[in-house]
C-alpha cells in the first residue's frame, strides 16, 4: 500500500519482469491501503493479482567475514558449509559463489520530516552508492516514504536516471516504514529471482503504517529479500535523543533476513555503510537445498547454516514460509 513517500531502488536481474505498463511509470502519489484487505487499493504500478513462484528448491544466500578483521571471506567451498532446517541436516544440492552475478535492490529512504536535517546527506550517499553498485545486468527501481509511499522511479539501469529522481526528494509528514517494506516485498521483489537486498535509510519509528512489523517481517522473508538498514535517527549523526526502539527495529528487520545493521554518527560513516553493503553484496554465498519435510502447510521453518572453522561470522535469512497447497 503506497501512499505518499518512501525510497525504494531496486536493481534486478532481468528475469521474470511484469508487463511493461507495470514497469514504467512516472513519479505518482499512491492512495494507502485501507484496513479492509478487500477494498485494497492498488497504487499505480503495482498489480492487484497476487503472483507468487512456488519452487521446491531452497536457495539461502549467505555472507563470511573474519571476526577480528571484518574481511569478507569469498574462498569456502561447499564442505565447509553445512545448512539445518527445524534442526535437521540438509542435503546441499547447489553451492555457488555470488560475486558477480546481477543484482535487485531495493533501497528505501525515509522522507519523513523528522529526518529533513539529514535529508541531503543521505542523497548525496545514496547516489553515490548507485554510480559504484550499479552494473549492466542490474537494475533499479526508486521508491519514498513518509505518510505514505510513493513510487518514483521503476526499475532501470541508469544510474544518472536515479541520481536526478533522488535529488527530487523532499521530507514531510510521518513515518510509514512497515507499509513501504510489505509494498515492496509483495508486489516488485517478490517476481524477481536470484539476489535481492533492500537497503533502508530510516529512524526506523513507524507512525503511520497500516500493516504491522510482523506483516511487514513475514513479507520480506517470502520475498526472499535481504535487508540492510542504515540508522539516520535523531540519536545518530547531526542529531541527539534515545531512539532504541527505533534502532531495535532496523537491526531485527536486518537480523531475521541475513543483512546488516549500521548506525552512523557522522557523514563519513553514512558514507562507509554504503560502501560495505556494496561489498558485502559482491562476496556472497548461494546454499541450495531441497527440505527433507514433504508438508505444503505454508508453516515458518527455521534455517541454520554452519561453518566449521573457528574465527568467522555469517550472516544469513533466519527462515522461510513453506509453500502452501
Amino acid at each position: 500500500m503506497f501512499g505518499k513517500k518512501g525510497i525504494l531502488i531496486l536493481l534486478s536481474v532481468a528475469a521474470l519482469t511484469v508487463a511493461a505498463a507495470h514497469l514504467a511509470l512516472p513519479r505518482q502519489e499512491v492512495a494507502r491501503q485501507p484496513s479492509n484487505p478487500s477494498d485494497k487499493q492498488v497504487p499505480p504500478g503495482f498489480s492487484d493479482e497476487t503472483y507468487r513462484v512456488s519452487v521446491d528448491l531452497i536457495n539461502v544466500f549467505c555472507s563470511v567475514w573474519h571476526k577480528d578483521t571484518g574481511a569478507f571471506i569469498t574462498n569456502l567451498t561447499r564442505d565447509d558449509f553445512a545448512i539445518y532446517e527445524d534442526n535437521k541436516r540438509q542435503e546441499i544440492k547447489n553451492f555457488a559463489r555470488e560475486t558477480d552475478l546481477p543484482l535487485t535492490i531495493a533501497l528505501l529512504i525515509d522522507t519523513s520530516q523528522s529526518v529533513a536535517p539529514k535529508l541531503k546527506f543521505e542523497q548525496e550517499a545514496a547516489i553515490s552508492f548507485f554510480h559504484s553498485v550499479l552494473r549492466d545486468r542490474d537494475r533499479a527501481a526508486l521508491v519514498e516514504f513518509d505518510s505514505g509511499v510513493t513510487l518514483v522511479q521503476d526499475f532501470t539501469n541508469d544510474p544518472n536516471k536515479m541520481a536526478k529522481q533522488i535529488k527530487t526528494l523532499r521530507a514531510a509528514g510521518g513515518t510509514a516504514l512497515y507499509d513501504a517494506i510489505y509494498l515492496t516485498c509483495d508486489e516488485k521483489l517478490i517476481r524477481e529471482m536470484g539476489r535481492k537486498a533492500m537497503v533502508i535509510l530510516s529512524d526506523g519509528e513507524d507512525q503511520s503504517s497500516t500493516r504491522t512489523f510482523e506483516e511487514a517481517l513475514e513479507m520480506a522473508l517470502k520475498a526472499e529479500a535481504t535487508i540492510y538498514s542504515i540508522s539516520v535517527n535523531r540519536g545518530g549523526f547531526f542529531g541527539v535523543g534515545d531512539t532504541k526502539n527505533g534502532d531495535r527495529i532496523m537491526k531485527e528487520f536486518s537480523e531475521q533476513t541475513g543483512g546488516r545493521s549500521f548506525f552512523p554518527f557522522k557523514v563519513e560513516e553514512l558514507e562507509e555503510a554504503f560502501r560495505h553493503i556494496n561489498q558485502e553484496l559482491r562476496s556472497q554465498y548461494s546454499i541450495g537445498y531441497l527440505s527433507s519435510n514433504p508438508e505444503r502447510n505454508g508453516a515458518y521453518r527455521k534455517v541454520e547454516i554452519r561453518i566449521a572453522e573457528k574465527g568467522l561470522r555469517i550472516s544469513h535469512r533466519r527462515g522461510y514460509y513453506a509453500p502452501s497447497s
